[in-house]
Protein backbone atom coordinates (compact mmCIF):
# COMPACT_ATOMS: atom_id res chain seq x y z
CA UNK A 1 0.00 0.00 0.00
CA UNK A 2 1.62 3.70 -0.96
CA UNK A 3 0.94 5.67 2.11
CA UNK A 4 3.27 7.98 0.75
CA UNK A 5 2.60 12.16 0.53
CA UNK A 6 3.90 15.58 0.56
CA UNK A 7 4.34 17.89 3.32
CA UNK A 8 6.69 21.15 3.59
CA UNK A 9 7.47 19.85 0.29
CA UNK A 10 9.44 16.44 2.02
CA UNK A 11 8.33 13.16 -0.06
CA UNK A 12 7.56 11.18 3.06
CA UNK A 13 6.29 7.51 3.56
CA UNK A 14 3.85 8.63 5.30
CA UNK A 15 1.70 11.87 7.04
CA UNK A 16 2.75 10.18 10.76
CA UNK A 17 5.36 12.02 12.79
CA UNK A 18 5.69 13.44 16.47
CA UNK A 19 4.83 16.90 17.15
CA UNK A 20 6.43 19.35 19.47
CA UNK A 21 6.99 17.24 22.41
CA UNK A 22 9.80 17.19 25.19
CA UNK A 23 10.33 13.77 23.75
CA UNK A 24 12.96 15.28 21.22
CA UNK A 25 14.93 16.52 24.30
CA UNK A 26 16.88 12.89 24.57
CA UNK A 27 18.12 11.46 22.04
CA UNK A 28 17.24 7.93 22.83
CA UNK A 29 13.91 8.72 21.98
CA UNK A 30 14.32 10.15 18.90
CA UNK A 31 15.62 7.40 17.22
CA UNK A 32 13.04 5.07 19.35
CA UNK A 33 10.98 7.70 17.43
CA UNK A 34 12.72 6.70 14.24
CA UNK A 35 12.85 3.22 14.43
CA UNK A 36 8.88 3.80 15.43
CA UNK A 37 8.58 5.05 11.45
CA UNK A 38 8.37 8.58 12.04
CA UNK A 39 8.25 10.29 9.00
CA UNK A 40 9.60 13.59 10.25
CA UNK A 41 10.67 14.87 13.78
CA UNK A 42 9.61 18.14 15.11
CA UNK A 43 10.86 19.57 17.61
CA UNK A 44 9.51 21.65 20.79
CA UNK A 45 9.52 25.12 20.52
CA UNK A 46 12.54 27.85 21.42
CA UNK A 47 10.65 30.74 23.33
CA UNK A 48 11.08 34.23 21.51
CA UNK A 49 11.09 34.89 25.58
CA UNK A 50 14.38 32.78 26.25
CA UNK A 51 16.26 34.46 23.50
CA UNK A 52 15.52 37.96 24.72
CA UNK A 53 16.23 36.66 28.73
CA UNK A 54 19.63 35.37 27.23
CA UNK A 55 20.25 38.55 25.45
CA UNK A 56 19.64 40.60 29.10
CA UNK A 57 22.29 38.17 30.76
CA UNK A 58 20.07 36.01 32.67
CA UNK A 59 16.40 35.20 33.07
CA UNK A 60 17.13 35.59 36.63
CA UNK A 61 18.92 38.60 36.36
CA UNK A 62 15.91 40.63 34.68
CA UNK A 63 13.69 39.44 37.15
CA UNK A 64 14.12 41.97 40.13
CA UNK A 65 13.72 45.24 37.62
CA UNK A 66 10.61 47.16 37.08
CA UNK A 67 10.85 47.23 33.31
CA UNK A 68 8.37 46.08 30.86
CA UNK A 69 10.04 43.03 29.16
CA UNK A 70 11.54 42.39 32.62
CA UNK A 71 8.10 42.03 34.57
CA UNK A 72 6.78 40.02 31.80
CA UNK A 73 9.44 37.59 31.99
CA UNK A 74 8.66 37.31 35.83
CA UNK A 75 5.92 35.12 34.68
CA UNK A 76 7.78 33.40 32.77
CA UNK A 77 9.97 30.02 33.76
CA UNK A 78 12.97 30.59 35.51
CA UNK A 79 15.69 29.88 33.17
CA UNK A 80 17.17 26.48 35.12
CA UNK A 81 13.25 25.34 34.21
CA UNK A 82 14.26 24.79 30.56
CA UNK A 83 16.07 21.74 29.76
CA UNK A 84 17.50 23.50 26.36
CA UNK A 85 18.30 27.47 26.43
CA UNK A 86 19.01 29.18 23.04
CA UNK A 87 22.65 27.58 22.38
CA UNK A 88 21.57 24.41 23.69
CA UNK A 89 18.51 24.04 21.64
CA UNK A 90 21.03 24.71 17.90
CA UNK A 91 22.97 21.85 19.37
CA UNK A 92 20.56 19.99 19.48
CA UNK A 93 19.58 20.24 16.37
CA UNK A 94 22.63 19.24 15.10
CA UNK A 95 22.79 16.04 17.22
CA UNK A 96 19.16 15.25 15.75
CA UNK A 97 20.11 15.75 12.73
CA UNK A 98 23.23 13.86 13.28
CA UNK A 99 20.97 11.08 14.42
CA UNK A 100 18.45 10.78 12.52
CA UNK A 101 18.05 10.13 8.48
CA UNK A 102 14.45 12.06 8.25
CA UNK A 103 13.50 15.61 8.08
CA UNK A 104 14.43 17.48 11.45
CA UNK A 105 11.68 20.37 11.77
CA UNK A 106 12.63 23.06 14.48
CA UNK A 107 10.38 25.51 16.30
CA UNK A 108 9.93 29.00 17.32
CA UNK A 109 7.70 30.23 19.21
CA UNK A 110 7.07 34.05 19.83
CA UNK A 111 4.66 36.77 18.80
CA UNK A 112 6.29 39.64 17.60
CA UNK A 113 8.78 40.53 14.54
CA UNK A 114 11.76 41.45 16.48
CA UNK A 115 15.40 40.50 16.49
CA UNK A 116 14.73 37.06 18.12
CA UNK A 117 14.02 35.91 14.69
CA UNK A 118 17.27 35.96 13.71
CA UNK A 119 17.39 32.45 15.51
CA UNK A 120 15.81 30.96 12.45
CA UNK A 121 18.62 31.33 10.46
CA UNK A 122 20.94 30.11 13.31
CA UNK A 123 18.32 26.88 13.19
CA UNK A 124 19.02 26.95 9.57
CA UNK A 125 22.30 26.58 9.75
CA UNK A 126 22.71 24.13 12.61
CA UNK A 127 20.96 21.62 10.10
CA UNK A 128 17.24 21.75 10.72
CA UNK A 129 15.84 20.68 7.23
CA UNK A 130 12.17 22.80 8.15
CA UNK A 131 10.67 25.34 10.73
CA UNK A 132 7.40 25.23 12.62
CA UNK A 133 6.49 28.96 13.54
CA UNK A 134 4.23 29.02 16.56
CA UNK A 135 2.81 32.37 16.93
CA UNK A 136 1.15 31.61 20.26
CA UNK A 137 -0.50 34.65 21.49
CA UNK A 138 -3.43 35.64 23.46
CA UNK A 139 -5.24 38.86 22.80
CA UNK A 140 -6.19 40.19 26.34
CA UNK A 141 -5.85 43.88 25.26
CA UNK A 142 -9.13 45.22 24.60
CA UNK A 143 -7.81 48.32 22.36
CA UNK A 144 -6.24 45.61 19.90
CA UNK A 145 -8.14 44.96 17.18
CA UNK A 146 -8.59 41.41 15.80
CA UNK A 147 -6.93 42.83 11.87
CA UNK A 148 -3.89 43.60 14.21
CA UNK A 149 -3.74 40.91 16.10
CA UNK A 150 -3.47 38.29 13.03
CA UNK A 151 -1.48 40.87 11.39
CA UNK A 152 1.06 39.76 13.95
CA UNK A 153 0.85 36.76 12.23
CA UNK A 154 1.64 37.96 8.60
CA UNK A 155 4.73 40.35 9.71
CA UNK A 156 6.37 36.64 11.87
CA UNK A 157 5.85 34.86 8.29
CA UNK A 158 7.06 37.32 6.11
CA UNK A 159 10.25 38.58 8.39
CA UNK A 160 11.07 34.81 8.94
CA UNK A 161 10.41 33.99 4.82
CA UNK A 162 12.84 37.02 4.01
CA UNK A 163 15.56 35.10 6.13
CA UNK A 164 15.81 31.62 5.67
CA UNK A 165 15.41 28.92 2.60
CA UNK A 166 13.82 25.99 4.43
CA UNK A 167 10.25 24.95 4.25
CA UNK A 168 7.99 26.96 7.06
CA UNK A 169 5.23 25.80 8.53
CA UNK A 170 3.07 28.19 10.71
CA UNK A 171 1.11 26.87 14.03
CA UNK A 172 -2.24 28.63 14.71
CA UNK A 173 -4.50 28.11 16.97
CA UNK A 174 -8.24 28.41 16.21
CA UNK A 175 -9.12 31.49 17.99
CA UNK A 176 -9.01 33.88 14.89
CA UNK A 177 -12.01 35.76 13.87
CA UNK A 178 -11.73 35.56 10.30
CA UNK A 179 -9.48 31.90 10.44
CA UNK A 180 -10.16 30.87 7.12
CA UNK A 181 -8.71 34.47 5.64
CA UNK A 182 -5.52 34.50 7.65
CA UNK A 183 -4.59 31.29 6.52
CA UNK A 184 -5.08 32.50 2.94
CA UNK A 185 -3.10 35.79 4.02
CA UNK A 186 -0.47 33.33 5.22
CA UNK A 187 -0.35 31.29 2.26
CA UNK A 188 0.37 34.38 0.13
CA UNK A 189 3.45 34.98 2.04
CA UNK A 190 4.88 31.79 0.93
CA UNK A 191 4.49 29.34 4.39
CA UNK A 192 4.93 26.07 2.94
CA UNK A 193 2.44 24.75 5.65
CA UNK A 194 -0.31 25.44 8.17
CA UNK A 195 -0.21 23.25 11.16
CA UNK A 196 -4.14 22.89 12.70
CA UNK A 197 -4.09 23.36 15.87
CA UNK A 198 -1.97 24.46 19.21
CA UNK A 199 -3.40 23.81 22.21
CA UNK A 200 -4.05 26.43 24.50
CA UNK A 201 -3.85 24.73 27.74
CA UNK A 202 -6.32 26.84 30.04
CA UNK A 203 -4.67 27.58 33.51
CA UNK A 204 -6.97 26.30 36.87
CA UNK A 205 -7.54 28.16 39.82
CA UNK A 206 -6.10 27.02 43.72
CA UNK A 207 -8.92 28.45 45.75
CA UNK A 208 -6.05 27.33 49.07
CA UNK A 209 -3.31 29.11 47.66
CA UNK A 210 -5.22 31.87 45.77
CA UNK A 211 -2.98 31.25 42.99
CA UNK A 212 -2.96 30.82 39.38
CA UNK A 213 -2.42 26.80 38.71
CA UNK A 214 -0.44 25.82 35.37
CA UNK A 215 -2.21 22.50 33.98
CA UNK A 216 -1.27 20.41 31.81
CA UNK A 217 -4.19 17.42 30.65
CA UNK A 218 -3.10 15.26 27.37
CA UNK A 219 -5.73 15.55 24.35
CA UNK A 220 -8.06 12.58 23.30
CA UNK A 221 -9.64 11.93 20.18
CA UNK A 222 -12.42 14.20 20.91
CA UNK A 223 -10.47 16.98 20.43
CA UNK A 224 -9.84 16.30 17.13
CA UNK A 225 -13.01 17.29 15.67
CA UNK A 226 -12.14 21.01 15.57
CA UNK A 227 -9.43 20.27 13.40
CA UNK A 228 -11.02 18.03 11.09
CA UNK A 229 -13.34 21.09 10.50
CA UNK A 230 -10.72 23.23 9.65
CA UNK A 231 -8.65 20.83 7.55
CA UNK A 232 -11.76 20.41 5.38
CA UNK A 233 -12.89 23.68 4.84
CA UNK A 234 -9.35 25.40 4.05
CA UNK A 235 -8.22 21.79 1.75
CA UNK A 236 -7.93 22.63 -1.67
CA UNK A 237 -8.41 26.46 -0.73
CA UNK A 238 -4.69 27.04 0.09
CA UNK A 239 -1.48 25.79 -1.86
CA UNK A 240 0.34 25.22 1.45
CA UNK A 241 0.76 21.78 3.21
CA UNK A 242 -2.10 20.98 5.90
CA UNK A 243 -0.83 19.09 9.32
CA UNK A 244 -3.50 18.40 11.91
CA UNK A 245 -2.30 17.97 15.57
CA UNK A 246 -4.13 17.61 18.43
CA UNK A 247 -6.21 14.46 19.12
CA UNK A 248 -4.98 11.85 17.05
CA UNK A 249 -4.36 8.67 18.99
CA UNK A 250 -6.20 6.30 16.59
CA UNK A 251 -5.90 4.61 13.01
CA UNK A 252 -9.45 6.06 12.53
CA UNK A 253 -7.95 9.54 13.83
CA UNK A 254 -5.24 9.78 11.15
CA UNK A 255 -7.63 8.46 8.50
CA UNK A 256 -10.53 11.18 9.48
CA UNK A 257 -7.73 14.01 9.03
CA UNK A 258 -6.20 12.44 5.85
CA UNK A 259 -9.58 12.10 4.44
CA UNK A 260 -10.01 16.35 6.08
CA UNK A 261 -7.10 17.14 4.05
CA UNK A 262 -4.05 16.78 6.00
CA UNK A 263 -0.70 15.87 4.35
CA UNK A 264 0.86 15.64 7.85
CA UNK A 265 -0.34 14.26 11.11
CA UNK A 266 1.09 14.75 14.12
CA UNK A 267 1.16 12.60 17.35
CA UNK A 268 1.86 14.16 20.83
CA UNK A 269 -0.39 12.73 23.77
CA UNK A 270 -0.45 9.69 22.52
CA UNK A 271 3.41 9.43 22.14
CA UNK A 272 3.81 10.55 25.80
CA UNK A 273 1.47 8.29 27.21
CA UNK A 274 1.82 4.89 25.25
CA UNK A 275 5.48 5.51 23.95
CA UNK A 276 7.12 6.01 20.78
CA UNK A 277 6.23 2.67 19.62
CA UNK A 278 2.34 3.75 19.40
CA UNK A 279 3.41 5.75 16.22
CA UNK A 280 3.70 2.33 14.83
CA UNK A 281 0.71 0.85 15.67
CA UNK A 282 -1.31 3.77 13.75
CA UNK A 283 0.93 3.58 10.96
CA UNK A 284 0.23 -0.55 10.36
CA UNK A 285 -3.44 0.55 11.35
CA UNK A 286 -3.84 3.46 9.07
CA UNK A 287 -2.37 0.50 5.92
CA UNK A 288 -4.67 -1.93 6.91
CA UNK A 289 -7.64 0.37 6.92
CA UNK A 290 -6.95 1.53 3.51
CA UNK A 291 -6.10 -1.83 2.11
CA UNK A 292 -9.39 -3.21 3.52
CA UNK A 293 -11.50 -0.36 2.40
CA UNK A 294 -9.66 -1.01 -1.35
CA UNK A 295 -7.74 2.24 -1.79
CA UNK A 296 -5.00 2.09 -3.82
CA UNK A 297 -3.44 5.12 -1.57
CA UNK A 298 -3.70 7.17 0.44
CA UNK A 299 -3.19 10.01 -1.63
CA UNK A 300 -6.46 8.70 -3.11
CA UNK A 301 -8.00 9.67 -0.21
CA UNK A 302 -6.42 12.65 0.59
CA UNK A 303 -9.32 15.57 0.74
CA UNK A 304 -11.76 13.44 -0.29
CA UNK A 305 -14.21 15.03 2.59
CA UNK A 306 -13.35 18.65 2.24
CA UNK A 307 -15.47 21.16 1.66
CA UNK A 308 -13.72 22.57 -1.49
CA UNK A 309 -16.09 20.57 -3.49
CA UNK A 310 -19.14 22.13 -1.86
CA UNK A 311 -20.84 25.07 -3.40
CA UNK A 312 -21.82 27.04 -0.12
CA UNK A 313 -19.65 25.73 2.87
CA UNK A 314 -21.08 28.12 5.05
CA UNK A 315 -24.38 26.95 4.41
CA UNK A 316 -23.50 23.58 5.01
CA UNK A 317 -21.88 24.25 8.44
CA UNK A 318 -25.03 25.60 9.20
CA UNK A 319 -26.89 22.60 8.16
CA UNK A 320 -24.42 20.32 10.09
CA UNK A 321 -24.85 22.50 13.38
CA UNK A 322 -28.73 22.66 13.01
CA UNK A 323 -28.68 18.46 12.40
CA UNK A 324 -26.76 17.86 15.41
CA UNK A 325 -28.85 20.61 18.15
CA UNK A 326 -31.87 18.40 16.59
CA UNK A 327 -30.17 14.88 16.88
CA UNK A 328 -30.31 14.83 21.00
CA UNK A 329 -32.75 12.00 22.24
CA UNK A 330 -33.55 11.21 25.77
Amino acid sequence: MDLSTRYLGFELPHPLMPGASPLVDDLDSVRRLEDAGAAAIVMHSLFEEQIEGEELGTIGVVEPHAESFAEALSYFPRRDEFRLGPEEYLEQVRRIRRAVGVPVIASLNGTSSAGWLRYAELIEEAGAHGLELNVYHVATDSGETSASVERRVIDVVRAVKARVAIPIAVKLSPFYSSLARLALEIDREGADGIVLFNRFYQPDIDTESLEVAPVLELSDSSELCLRLRWLAILSGRVRASLAATGGVHTAIDAVKAVMAGAHGVQMVSALLRDGPERLRVVRDGLERWLVEHEYESLRQMQGSMGLARCPDPAAFERGNYARVLQSWRR
